[in-house]
C-alpha cells in the first residue's frame, strides 16, 4: 500500500465507526521516545521517520504536528503522502487539541489507541474536549488491520549488570523505592517506562535500537516485586539472581490482568510514563496517586561508581573521535567521503574501544545545508559528498558497558565565510558560558538555558531546540526528569546529574552549528549566601578552533578553551600513538 492508500484505509475505518478525528502519537505501551519497529506507527502511516511527532487525521485534513527540529525533514518526507506539516510553536505541546476544538462539530468523536497515549495526554484531551461536547474513544486501533507483516516484538537476550558496574544492588534499589512509596502512602506502584525498569532491576538488553532496554513492566508493593517480561531473555544464572532478590517473573502480556486484579488500596502511577489503556484497567475502588516515578529521580543522580565509569568512558570516546577527525582531515579531498561514510567511520573507531555496545542514537552527519537540520538522518537518497569547503556537523554518541556518550562537533573543511565564522564563535561562546556557569543550589534547567542563549541573543540570534537534556548511565541518551530548555520545568539540578549543554544556530539552506559537551553537576562553594554548584566537564574531545573569531571571545572564554584543550591532551594522550598525539597537540594549541 502507498501512504495515500494507508491514509484512505484509516479514514474508511473512521467513517464506518463515526469517528471524526484519529490521533496517532509517536509512542509505544511504555510511552518511549524511541520505539521498537512494531510501534513505528507514524513512519508506517506517513513515512516520517523523526523521533517526535503526532499524526492527526480528520475527514478533510491529515497533519503531522512536530517541532522546529524536523520542519525541513517533515516537508520532504511527507511529499505525496496526503499528510501535511503542522508546525508546533512549542516543542512537545499538544497544540492540535485546540485545532480540533475549533474545527470539529459538537458531538464529534476523537479517537486513539490507548496503548500509545500517556495518561496525562489522554486526561488533557478529555478535560479540554468533553466540556465542549466531544466524545473521546480510547480503544481504536486502525493500524493493525492494514499493517500486513507488522514486525513482532523483539526476543533478544537480556542480562543483569553487577554492582561493580552500577554501584548499587537490586535489593538496595527496591528498598529505596519502597521507602518512597511509603512516604507517598502508596501500597502499589506501576512502572512501564523502560529506562526506569532497566535502572531498577539492573538489567540491560537491546529491544530498542540504540537504547539498552528490555520490554517489560513492573508492579511493586511492600511485599512483592513482580517483573512482567519474557523470562527466556534471561540466563538461568540471572533468573536465580532475580529470585534471590525477591523478584517474581510473570509473562509480558499478563500485566493488564495483574493491574485489573489489584485489591482496593492505593497505587502510584506516573501519568507521563504509563499508557492510558493500563490506567483504565485499574479497579475503580483503587486510589490513584499521580506522581513522577521515584526511580526517575533516583537514576538521574549518578553514584560515585557510575561517575567514575563515565569519566573512563569519555576518554574512550575522545580517543575514537580524535582518530576520526584526524582521518577526516587527512583524507578530505583525496578520497570520496560522504555523509554515510562518516556514519560508518565514526562507528568503526568507537567499535575499537573496549566495552563498546553500539550507538546511543543514529549519528547525525550533516554537511553544509544538511547541518541546518538539527535531527537530520542521512539516507542513501539524501547522502552527499563532503568537499574541502564549508562546515560539517557530526552529532554522535556511544553506548558502552561503562557509560553513555553524546557529543556534537562542527569542523571547518575549508574556505569559511565571515558569517560561518561569526555563527560558530557565538555558539561556542554559548556552550562555554552555559557549561561553566556557577549557580545556587535549587537552580533549574531553564536558568542554564538562558545563560547559554545570551551570547546568541546579544546578536539577535537563537535556536529552536532545548539547550540540554539528562543522560543515562549505559541507558537512554535522553533522560529526565531534568532538562535544560525554556520551559519552566520545576526540577532542581542536583549533585550527580549528567546533562548535555548544546546550543546551536541554523541557517536553512546554508549551514548548521551545534557544539555539545556532557557535564556533571558538582559542588562549587558554600558561603553566607548559600550553596553554589557548577559543572565538571565530562566530554573530552577536540573543539575545532579554525572557525573561531578570537576578537568575539571574552578573556574568560579564551582561558577556558585553552585549559580545556590542555586537559583533553593530558587525558587522551596516554591512549594515543605518537602520530595521533602530535596531531591533537597541533590542533589543540592555545589560541
Amino acid at each position: 500500500m502507498t501512504y495515500k492508500e494507508r491514509l484512505a484505509a484509516i479514514r474508511s475505518q473512521m467513517k464506518g465507526e463515526g469517528v471524526s478525528a484519529y490521533i496517532i502519537p509517536s509512542a509505544d505501551p511504555h510511552i518511549s521516545e524511541y520505539v521498537p519497529d512494531r510501534y513505528k506507527c507514524i513512519e508506517f502511516a506517513s513515512g516520517f521517520t523523526g523521533s517526535a511527532g503526532t499524526l492527526v487525521i480528520t475527514e478533510e485534513a491529515a497533519h503531522l504536528w512536530t517541532d522546529a527540529r524536523y520542519f525541513v525533514q517533515a516537508n520532504e518526507q511527507l511529499a505525496g503522502t496526503g499528510f501535511e506539516l503542522a508546525k508546533l510553536q512549542v516543542q512537545n505541546a499538544p497544540e492540535y487539541i485546540s485545532w480540533l476544538a475549533e474545527r470539529l462539530p459538537e458531538g464529534a468523536t476523537v479517537a486513539f489507541d490507548g496503548k500509545l497515549i500517556s495518561v496525562s495526554l489522554a486526561q488533557l484531551l478529555e478535560s479540554q474536549l468533553t466540556p465542549i461536547g466531544f466524545e473521546i474513544s480510547s480503544d481504536r486501533d486502525y493500524l493493525e488491520p492494514i499493517w500486513h507483516n507488522r514486525p513482532e516484538l523483539p526476543a533478544v537476550p537480556a542480562y543483569i549488570l553487577g554492582e561493580d558496574v552500577v554501584g548499587e544492588s537490586l535489593e538496595s534499589k527496591l528498598e529505596r523505592l519502597r521507602a518512597a512509596l511509603k512516604k507517598q502512602r502508596a501500597e502499589y506502584h506501576l512502572i512501564s517506562s523502560l529506562d526506569d525498569m532497566a535502572w531498577l532491576f539492573n538489567m540491560r538488553g537491546s529491544d530498542v535500537k540504540c537504547n539498552p532496554v528490555v520490554l517489560s513492566f513492573a508492579l511493586i508493593s511492600q511485599e512483592k516485586a513482580m517483573l512482567f517480561i519474557d523470562a527466556a531473555k534471561f540466563s538461568e544464572e540471572d533468573r536465580a539472581r532475580l529470585k534471590k532478590a525477591g523478584v517474581e517473573l510473570e509473562t509480558y502480556d499478563m500485566i493488564e490482568r495483574a493491574v485489573a486484579a489489584i485489591p482496593g488500596s492505593s497505587i502510584l502511577v506516573d501519568p507521563r510514563r504509563n499508557c492510558y489503556a493500563l490506567y483504565k484497567e485499574l479497579p475503580k475502588e483503587v486510589r490513584v496517586i499521580q506522581e513522577t516515578n521515584p526511580t526517575t529521580h533516583f537514576k538521574a543522580v549518578k553514584n560515585e561508581v557510575e561517575v567514575a565509569h563515565t569519566r573512563t568512558t569519555m576518554v574512550k570516546d575522545g580517543v575514537a573521535l580524535t582518530r576520526f577527525f584526524k582521518w577526516l582531515e587527512e583524507n578530505i579531498g583525496k578520497t570520496k567521503i560522504t555523509e554515510l561514510t562518516v556514519v560508518d567511520k565514526v562507528r568503526e573507531f568507537r567499535a575499537q574501544q573496549e566495552g563498546f555496545v553500539g550507538e546511543s542514537f543514529d549519528t547525525i552527519s550533516g554537511y553544509k545545508a544538511h547541518g541546518a537540520l538539527p535531527h537530520y538522518r542521512v539516507t542513501e537518497e539524501s547522502d552527499v559528498e563532503l568537499q574541502p569547503d564549508g562546515l560539517f556537523l557530526v552529532d554522535s554518541g556511544g553506548q558502552y558497558t561503562s557509560g553513555t556518550t553524546d557529543i556534537t562537533r562542527v569542523v571547518s573543511l575549508g574556505n569559511l565565510t565571515e558569517e560561518e565564522s561569526i555563527d560558530y564563535t557565538l555558539v561556542l561562546k554559548g556552550m562555554i558560558d552555559g557549561s561553566t556557569a556557577r549557580y545556587p543550589k535549587g537552580s533549574k534547567g531553564y536558568q542554564i538555558d538562558a545563560i547559554s542563549r545570551k551570547p546568541l541573543w546579544d546578536y539577535a540570534r537563537n535556536y529552536g531546540h532545548g539547550t540540554g537534556h539528562g543522560v543515562g548511565f549505559f541507558l537512554n541518551v535522553h533522560e529526565g526528569p531534568h532538562v535544560l530548555n525554556p520551559t519552566p520545568t520545576a526540577v532542581d539540578l542536583e549533585l550527580g546529574m549528567i546533562s548535555s549543554v548544546e546550543p546551536g544556530l541554523y541557517r536553512n539552506g546554508k549551514h548548521g552549528i551545534r557544539i555539545e559537551n556532557l557535564v556533571l553537576t558538582v559542588q562549587d562553594e558554600t558561603n553566607e549566601f548559600g550553596e553554589f554548584y557548577t559543572f565538571e566537564h565530562l566530554t573530552m574531545a577536540l573543539i575545532d578552533t579554525t572557525p573561531v573569531k578570537k576578537d568575539l571571545l571574552e578573556a574568560h572564554q579564551i582561558k577556558w578553551l585553552n585549559e580545556y584543550h590542555q586537559q583533553v591532551i593530558e587525558r587522551l594522550g596516554p591512549h594515543l600513538n605518537e602520530d595521533e598525539l602530535a596531531w591533537l597537540k597541533e590542533k589543540a594549541k592555545p589560541i
